[in-house]
């Protein structure tokens, strides 16, 4: 009896398993920060593109770091990759598609984080040529994201009144409970993504071997779309409860993260080494939907349901020319 289809099936059944958990852990994880930084009165621009970015993009997170210190940096870097394309296709086509109206941007925060999101992925980008991601260069992926983080909150902080008056429009989207509540609810969820993760990277191995494909192109296509549902979920329910701006603010927080955070976090833990042809078929691709997502936002800073129509046919372009480059050919 030949077991190996057996096998594979078993691992896809983990890898749906493991999508599932992640989902829940996430949303856990997101509703015990929001509510944190609520109580504690951090500005909006921390829970907004900071907080909940972090939260949404921890599965991200742990899985690449898992992966690298496990000996997967493919994976690893494919993810992190991947999910930039899943967060500015899918899950923003979708939640612009799901809002009610037609999504307003706000034009200075989307002017200055756009810019940085191009010039650190084109950093990612010049990194990666030589196919090796050094300790060195990740830590200075995490000195500008330190950088970042401060700028960020240090211009906020300017604002203060005005982002205690939008923290109150929030108080209808927080979760009832104590503080202590809120730190566990987080803390449940940190731990379901990292024990989740543990699961996927195993199954997303033996699939990738079983199949044929490389590990980057695994974690291009099926990791970064398992790690990026609470950022597609996060997109929906912000647009159908018409607060798209809040989706359009993690996604480019996710995206920056994806490149400082993931990438960097992961070097460090492991050099990342990526063949060539993966770097210079992912990244890309990856800078071409950052600037078609930009573009659409800045076209009459306003997302209307037909720019959420485009940013999902280019996902299924994307990820239908993936299949066709890396498993049939």
């Amino acid at each position: 009896m030949d077991l190996i289809p057996d096998s594979i099936f078993i691992h896809l059944l983990v890898l749906a398993a493991t999508f599932l958990v992640i989902y829940k852990a996430a949303d856990f994880l997101v509703d015990g920060a929001v509510a944190i930084a609520y109580k504690l009165n951090v500005p909006k621009i921390v829970i907004g593109v900071l907080l909940v970015s972090f939260g949404t993009t921890a599965p991200e997170f742990t899985v690449s770091v898992l992966s690298a210190v496990r000996g997967f940096p493919e994976i690893a870097l494919g993810n992190a990759v991947g999910s930039v394309i899943v967060d500015d296709t899918l899950a923003l086509g979708l939640g612009i598609i799901a809002a009610p109206v037609a999504i307003r941007v706000e034009e200075r925060s989307l002017r200055s984080f756009g810019l940085f999101l191009i010039g650190i992925d084109i950093l990612a980008f010049i990194l990666s040529i030589n196919g090796v991601i050094s300790r060195w260069e990740g830590l200075l992926l995490l000195a500008i994201l330190a950088v970042y983080l401060g700028y960020v909150v240090h211009t906020e902080n300017r604002k203060r009144k005005t982002s205690v008056a939008v923290n109150e429009e929030l108080a209808d989207h927080i979760k009832p409970g104590s503080m202590g509540l809120q730190v566990l609810r987080f803390l449940i969820g940190l731990a379901g993504v990292v024990l989740a993760s543990e699961f996927l990277i195993d199954s997303a191995v033996f699939v990738a071997r079983y199949f044929g494909a490389s590990e980057a192109i695994i974690g291009l296509t099926l990791v970064a779309i398992g790690t990026s549902i609470p950022e597609i979920v996060t997109c929906v329910v912000a647009g159908r409860r018409g607060h798209g701006d809040l989706a359009v603010g993690d996604i480019i927080g996710a995206d920056i993260l994806n490149i400082l955070w993931i990438i960097g976090a992961a070097s460090v833990a492991n050099p990342i080494q990526v063949s060539r042809r993966v770097i210079f078929y992912a990244f890309p691709w990856m800078l071409a939907v950052v600037v078609l997502m930009l573009a659409l936002a800045r076209w009459r800073y306003t997302l209307q349901r037909w720019k959420g129509y485009l940013l999902v046919l280019v996902y299924l372009i994307y990820i239908t020319n993936s299949i066709i480059r890396f498993y049939v050919s």
